[in-house]
């Protein structure tokens, strides 16, 4: 995937080994550490947008997570550890530490949200900030199924269904499957630019690359939930001051409140829709960007 557009001119490329896999990481920007996860079915080019202006005052970390992108592709396991998000949350710490980033700010989207908020359960003395896209806790997707919300995510259960079933079904036509997964869920027509399509593509196209993307929602349906059901039980709480964003035509907002949602698990959280639909990043960047700068900028910064 060497001859991709360069969204991101001016920042470093680098591969970092963690516990479980080699991530794939753009570095630039100067000032505090902000890391930005990325979501299904995307890369981290999802950020090409906010990356420049966040840059003028974070120093960002940029990666593709397992699986994704151009990082490595581990071999699954039996109890799904190896996609979950817990796992993935452990390759930030990995790549943090080898920067030399004790604490930082860390915002995600979609699946990259999931990692986001279970790195702040497993780590909480790591995360100063939380920002979360478009998502609310996996506990609340699962047990908060309702009819319509079941046709609006019906790919968390195809996609965690036993291997080879889903991956076959969708490398018949699977770039197909990618525009109409991320042109359903936008709320505005084509608000992707060419080059992070391009992106996005490339890494769809891989079989390795698909299967670890079912393997993602396996570990949803299973790993995941479980770790969400303990924190649930033992009533641990995300401490640090957080921000929810959703997009007002997004699925978050079929839940019944995502705000509601998050102060069941949050001890500070603040949130607003944005006016668009799931990819707030990419629909409605300044938007974005207006809620999140200053949240980040408050007081508490490393």
């Amino acid at each position: 995937m060497t001859d991709l557009p360069d969204l991101f001119p001016g920042f470093e490329a680098r591969r970092f080994p963690t516990r479980g896999a080699e991530i794939f990481a753009r570095l630039g920007g100067e000032g505090p550490p902000l890391v930005l996860l990325h979501g299904y079915p995307q890369t981290h080019a999802m950020w090409h947008r906010l990356a420049p202006q966040l840059a003028q005052s974070f120093t960002l970390v940029i990666p593709d997570l397992r699986g994704y992108g151009t990082s490595s592709v581990p071999a699954g396991s039996p109890d799904h550890f190896t996609y979950s998000k817990r796992a993935m949350a452990q390759d930030v710490c990995d790549i943090m530490d080898a920067l030399g980033h004790r604490q930082f700010f860390v915002c995600g989207h979609d699946r990259g949200g999931r990692v986001a908020y279970r790195l702040t359960l497993d780590e909480p003395g790591r995360v100063l900030k939380l920002a979360v896209l478009d998502i609310v806790p996996t506990y609340d997707m699962w047990h908060r199924l309702t009819p319509e919300l079941a046709m609006k995510t019906f790919h968390w259960t195809f996609l965690a269904q036993p291997e080879p079933w889903p991956e076959r079904m969708i490398g018949a036509d699977a770039i197909g499957w990618l525009e109409d997964k991320i042109g359903s869920w936008n709320g505005s027509g084509a608000v992707f630019a060419p080059e992070a399509l391009a992106h996005y593509r490339a890494f769809f196209a891989e079989p390795g690359r698909l299967h670890a993307t079912c393997e993602d929602y396996r570990a949803g349906a299973t790993y995941d939930l479980r770790a969400d059901e303990e924190d649930r039980a033992a009533g641990r709480k995300i401490a640090c001051p957080t921000l929810a964003l959703w997009g007002s035509a997004g699925i978050p907002g079929k839940t019944g409140g995502p705000l509601a949602i998050w102060q069941e698990w949050c001890t500070d959280v603040r949130g607003q829709a944005i006016g668009c639909g799931h990819f707030l990043a990419e629909e409605a960047p300044e938007a974005t960007l207006a809620a999140l700068v200053p949240f980040l900028q408050g007081g508490g910064a490393p």
